[in-house]
């Protein structure tokens, strides 16, 4: 019935061509089919194939976003009126939409990707999500950690302001960022104060990760709730901080 809904047959979606689907999920969930082959590429080439790929692989939030959004997409094409075909379609659709949200608890993992072509990086990847997928977002701070100073260290270098040492701390590499990101864009004064309130965040996991994680013999391990509650703290600050780069994020 979805797919019914979304006129998913033959492989299309809706009315998109293959640049309009790329650009609704872009200014929909900031997610660029392009780059995001983890996502996308489990079924094949067509849109609705991709479509399928990303229903399937990306977290149950994102999935309820996006389908919410394709519905009032849908609804600015429909013209003809309230059919009992229609509402049938409208409760199925709305049905699987609740059954996503319900399903809503998973960590969103959509901001920890590969940001250039690396295999340890991949692997890296890899592993943060296996653990967020087993429930286990204690076991994955350190590797968090990891993420970040990679992904700072090469924002750092696409903006012009050269290489981080091996000694410059997390927190340093995301100053030196936002630094450079405030001299190339004009942000709102708003913005500004967020991205620069993220500093004392990222500091502050460096206790985290050196103290109470995996990364060393720790004997007191954090909370999984409070783990998880970092993890959604962090992937929110890197969303937010690749909504405002752009595109040019993984340029």
């Amino acid at each position: 019935m979805l797919e019914q809904a979304l006129n998913m047959g033959e492989g299309y979606v809706l009315d998109f061509s293959d640049r309009t689907f790329n650009d609704f999920f872009y200014e929909t969930l900031g997610i660029d089919p392009e780059t995001e082959g983890l996502l996308f590429n489990g079924r094949g080439t067509s849109k609705a194939k991709r479509l399928r790929s990303f229903i399937e692989r990306a977290p149950a939030s994102s999935v309820a976003k996006l389908l919410r959004e394709l519905w009032d997409y849908r609804g600015s094409m429909v013209t003809r009126g309230r059919t009992a075909r229609e509402q049938e379609l409208e409760a199925s659709f709305f049905t699987t939409v609740g059954r996503f949200e319900g399903a809503s608890q998973d960590i969103d993992t959509s901001a920890i990707e590969t940001f250039e072509p690396n295999e340890t990086l991949d692997e890296l990847v890899a592993s943060i999500r296996r653990d967020l997928d087993a429930k286990k977002p204690h076991a994955a701070l350190d590797r968090l950690h990891t993420y970040c100073m990679k992904r700072f260290a090469s924002l750092v270098r696409k903006h012009g302001g050269g290489e981080c040492g091996v000694d410059d701390p997390l927190h340093s590499r995301v100053g030196r960022y936002i630094k450079h990101l405030g001299a190339q864009r004009n942000l709102s004064q708003m913005s500004e104060r967020i991205i620069r309130s993220s500093i004392s965040v990222f500091e502050a996991m460096n206790e985290i990760r050196n103290n109470n994680s995996l990364a060393h013999d720790n004997p007191d391990l954090i909370d999984p709730d409070e783990a998880r509650f970092i993890f959604d703290s962090v992937t929110a600050i890197l969303r937010y901080i690749k909504s405002v780069d752009g595109r040019q994020f993984e340029d």
